[in-house]
This record gives structure tokens, sequence and C-alpha cells, in this order.
């Protein structure tokens, strides 16, 4: 049974939903996760943050490629492994427009909030979020047989929000997550981070009072 708890050098694990399959690997130094979606009725995919070990990465992959690497946002260790990715995939790129200019390979596809994305018949929301970088985004699956998939780059981890660079970036993204993620999704949504294990946002919701007064 799925659980997301992977740990660098391990195998990945894999979540198997009625028609997308999430795959998770932890990759790289800095403990990068990195996600594989893999739509079952086309046999598309879609990889989520190229951040580290190309190789590992291939194997994930595996003989079908992909058509896609979205990019949560610039920070260099999501996306380390992009250029030899895209190299050896012949895939396109996506990261949302402003922080495009940050990673240094091309973007092909330009995502601003609530833009789709499609992976093969079904498809992902990005969730633009101001704070850990000017275009964070989370990625939606609002899965029609069962509770939502969150995918949350550096924006949102077991424990709290991400870190920021300022006190007014911390309230930006904290402002973010709390109304734009907590006020729409039910406590069952799943959430897989950028960095360690999952968690959920019901798990999460009694914490949210914590971490204003926390702040910066």
């Amino acid at each position: 049974m799925y659980n997301g708890r992977v740990v660098v050098g391990g195998p990945a694990d894999v979540h198997e939903l009625p028609e997308l399959i999430i795959s998770k690997i932890a990759v790289g130094p800095y403990d990068n996760n990195s996600y594989l979606l893999r739509c079952r009725a086309t046999g598309d995919q879609v990889l989520v943050d190229a951040a580290a070990d190309p190789g590992r990465l291939m194997d994930l992959i595996g003989p079908g490629g992909i058509s896609l690497v979205i990019t949560t946002h610039r920070h260099p260790d999501h996306w380390q492994a992009l250029a030899e990715i895209v190299d050896l995939t012949g895939a396109r790129t996506a990261a949302h427009v402003e922080d495009a200019p940050g990673i240094p390979v091309p973007t092909d596809l330009l995502l601003r909030d609530g833009d789709l994305v499609s992976v093969g018949s079904s498809h992902v929301e990005a969730i633009h979020l101001v704070g850990h970088t000017p275009g964070s985004i989370a990625l939606l699956y609002d899965d029609p047989d069962g509770p939502p998939h969150l995918i949350t780059g550096d924006c949102l981890f077991p424990g709290g929000v991400g870190k920021t660079p300022s006190p007014e970036d911390f309230d930006s993204l904290y402002t973010g997550v709390s109304g734009r993620l907590f006020d729409r999704l039910p406590d069952e949504t799943w959430v897989y981070p950028g960095h360690g294990w999952d968690t959920t946002i019901g798990a999460e919701r009694p914490h949210l009072a914590e971490w204003r007064e926390r702040g910066w």
C-alpha cells in the first residue's frame, strides 16, 4: 500500500489511482522528490521536477518516455537533471511564467494560475502560490473517483509552509496556502511535497494558526 515514505537510493513508491498512476522517488543530495504521472488510458507520462540523478529518473520513466517535464519552481535543486532528461527524452518543459527565466533550460509551456496541463486523458491544474519564489506552483489532480491529489513543490510540507526570503513573502505564501489550498480542498486531499514524506490537508489544517503565529 502506498505511503510516500521514499528515501534517496531506495525504490519508488507507486500510488495507483483509477485513472492516473503517481510514482514518487527521492533523489539527490537535498532529498528531493520527483513525481511521474502516468495516464492509464493512454500511457502518456509527465515528470514533475527533474531534480537530480537522471539515470534513476530514466529508470523510473522507462521505455515509454515522457511528453512533458513540469518544474514547480526555479530553485536549482528542483531542476538539476532537467537538461539531461530533456535531451534523453525529447520532452517539452513547463513552468510558471514568473519562474521560467530562472530555470536554465528553455520553457516551452509558460503556465499561469488555473492553467490545465494534460496527462493523457487526465489533467492537473496549476495553482500559483507566491512567496517561496515568485512563480511557485502546486499541481492539483482532482480525481473523479476519489479525493484530490496535490503536488506542492516547496510551498507546503508536513508541519508547515515552505521557507521564504522575507516576512512579506511569508505573509504572501501563508495567505495563498491558507486561502487557495485549505479553504478550497477537503481534509482527505493527499499532499505530495517537494521533500520528505507525504501528508494530507486534514493532518495539516489544525496547525494553520500555529504557522501564522510563528511567522517568518
